[in-house]
């Protein structure tokens, strides 16, 4: 018994000090052999030592792996977002309301101090503002709502209306005369500003225009007339008001309009040129402007004269860091930076913000353009990819000049900073841009098909939004492509001589040439047509396999008649998909299948769609 006992007590202590007080009782109760318990457990002790060891790596590499492979999934997930038919949508909404509501917010903080200097209240101007994005808001619901053939339909009496105001504005006891210019009506207490409602109505107005010229052979002249005219007169009208700034967008406007319209290199080069000679004239033949721009140059340097608000912005940021001093913290617009609220509101995020919040602002505009020119790539309608395209260069431009001269980078324009600066009409007329950037991404060719087969969703039962209805081509406008095809295609096909000597194909559609290779049609494209998009057409037209030598389009039918090959254009049923052209798409969408929801229009009851030729080419 003593000899139990002692070893009992030295088993103890061993299982104390190695801290498994379990395992020692075990060894005790083993009975006669306690020792040799001991060393079958000394290899499990050792092993249980080294599995937390071994958990830890486990934990280590699994986490590494899930840190490696987190931007595949998040690339997985942005994609999956954009695949959906109301992507589009939905995320000119979101930007709406977030660059509102941080305009807002950056008006109140900005505005505060001036306004309680000036006014004795801290919220005057941040109650002004608020009332013009409400508004604005209502407005932004009212072009979701617009059919498109309405607002085609009034595009040319909205453009003169706003001319008329322009010319109005200028009357002394109608127009109000502020700080040396007359730019603002008194409606009720508001100030209204022509200048600014001009832009939406020249938006929309010239590409209706521009879309209504969509013949393959449109001239140059009938591309610059009358939309160049009209707008010299606009430009014409501002200055005298005078405002250079917005002649700037006008001519933004116009620019972009032709490029996408398809104006060629040259000319649109030369109207680009004269534009900024003339911008140049008109701000050096201005005191106040040629000073700016002097100061800009380094050709004056006056820190309390020209350059003062410019070098109070730098200060500003260069107060501000990387993270800011704060929201509402802000020391420039203690009446040390003019026009805080709204010129030069940037310098303020800048300062609250710090770096971090100014290029959170930077990256919004950049989600919002890029929003925008996939709404305008994905489009089929003419006018609503001409209109789009213009919008989103408008304000990608407004947003970008105002930062660029806020950072030092370009000359004081005065130009706003959209929905982030104070200022009611400009507020306004950016919230109904956007209401019209929603209105086309739910004319999209997917969204109008998952719209008008599947039910509304909870926001579109809220807003009560009409359904959708797809893009169709006239009568006539089918008509005048066919007699353009033709015409292009008996230009290549007449008989003349190309550039090896050879007679090429006659006008009959189908005929061999000497090579006995079929003639082929010109192909249908406007001058309209999108940019990137000329880029892929041309690579899917040499991606075509060539025909067989002595190859004919046209193929046996049943009793030996023949019938013509199909057109190589389609036209664009929306309930039904894209009838060829949307298998590149269609594999971005996995989603998206044609005709699965809705069946596809009957060729009889489908006015848009080409119907086969027989014969000769033009005869139905």
């Amino acid at each position: 018994m003593s000899r139990v006992s002692s070893d009992k007590t030295a088993v103890d202590a061993a299982a104390v000090d190695d801290g498994d007080l379990d395992d020692a009782m075990d060894d005790v109760t083993d009975g006669e052999n306690p020792s040799g318990a001991a060393r079958n457990k000394a290899p499990e002790r050792a092993s249980a030592r080294s599995r937390p060891g071994a958990d830890v790596s486990a934990a280590a590499s699994t986490a590494a792996s899930v840190t490696a492979s987190l931007p595949a999934l998040i690339i997985d997930a942005v994609r999956n977002l954009l695949a959906r038919p109301l992507a589009s949508y939905q995320l000119v909404l979101t930007m709406t309301f977030m660059l509102t509501a941080f305009g807002l917010v950056m008006v109140l903080s900005a505005s505060s101090v001036e306004g309680y200097s000036q006014e004795g209240s801290a919220y005057g101007l941040f109650t002004t503002q608020v009332i013009f994005a409400g508004l604005g808001l209502v407005v932004f619901y009212l072009m979701l709502r617009v059919p498109i053939r309405l607002l085609r339909r009034f595009a040319a009496p909205s453009m003169a209306i706003t001319i008329l105001l322009l010319g109005l504005v200028l009357i002394p006891g109608i127009g109000v005369l502020s700080q040396g210019a007359r730019r603002w009506f008194i409606v009720a207490g508001v100030s209204v500003q022509p200048s600014e409602l001009v832009k939406v109505a020249l938006c929309i107005w010239g590409a209706h225009l521009l879309a209504s010229r969509r013949r393959d052979n449109a001239s140059i002249k009938e591309l610059l007339i009358p939309l160049v005219p009209v707008a010299m007169l606009v430009c014409v009208l501002i200055i005298l008001e005078p405002n250079l700034s917005t002649t700037i967008t006008i001519a933004i406007i116009v620019g972009a309009a032709l490029w996408f319209a398809g104006l060629p290199i040259k000319v649109f080069s030369a109207f680009a040129v004269s534009g900024v000679v003339l911008a140049v004239i008109l701000a050096l033949a201005e005191g106040y402007r040629s000073q700016r721009v002097m100061s800009f140059l380094g050709g004056i340097d006056d820190p309390q004269g020209a350059g003062y608000q410019a070098r109070q912005a730098t200060y500003a940021l260069a107060n501000g860091g990387v993270f800011g001093v704060g929201l509402g913290q802000s020391s420039a617009k203690w009446n040390y930076l003019p026009n805080a609220h709204n010129d030069f509101i940037f310098a303020i995020i800048g300062e609250e913000l710090g770096l971090l919040g100014g290029l959170l602002v930077v990256f919004l505009f950049v989600l919002l353009g890029y929003i925008g020119f996939r709404i305008a790539h994905r489009s089929t309608d003419p006018f609503l990819r001409l209109m789009t395209a213009t919008i989103t260069v408008l304000i990608l431009a407004q947003a970008f000049i105002n930062i660029g001269y806020v950072i030092g980078l370009l000359p004081v324009t005065g130009i706003q900073l959209p929905l982030i600066s104070a200022g009611g009409t400009s507020t306004l007329t950016v919230l109904a841009m956007l209401g019209l950037l929603a209105n086309a991404a739910r004319h999209e060719p997917e969204a109008v098909a998952a719209l008008t087969a599947g039910t509304p969703g909870r926001l579109a039962r809220v807003l009560r939004l009409p359904t959708p209805v797809g893009y169709r081509q006239s009568r006539a406008e089918t008509l005048r492509d066919r007699l353009d095809q033709r015409r292009s295609s008996g230009g290549r096909t007449a008989g003349h001589p190309g550039a090896s000597g050879r007679p090429r194909a006659t006008g009959r559609t189908g005929a061999p040439n000497r090579r006995g290779r079929p003639a082929e049609p010109a192909p249908s494209r406007g001058r309209f047509t999108m940019p990137w998009k000329r880029a892929a057409w041309k690579r899917a037209k040499a991606a075509e396999p060539a025909p067989a030598r002595g190859a004919s389009p046209r193929r046996p039918a049943a009793g030996g008649r023949t019938r013509p090959a199909p057109s190589t254009r389609a036209g664009v049923d929306y309930r039904g998909g894209y009838p060829g052209a949307g298998s590149a798409r269609r594999s971005a969408s996995p989603g998206w299948r044609a005709g699965a929801h809705q069946p596809r229009t009957p060729r009889s009851a489908d006015p848009g769609r080409d119907r086969p030729t027989h014969g000769r080419v033009g005869r139905r």
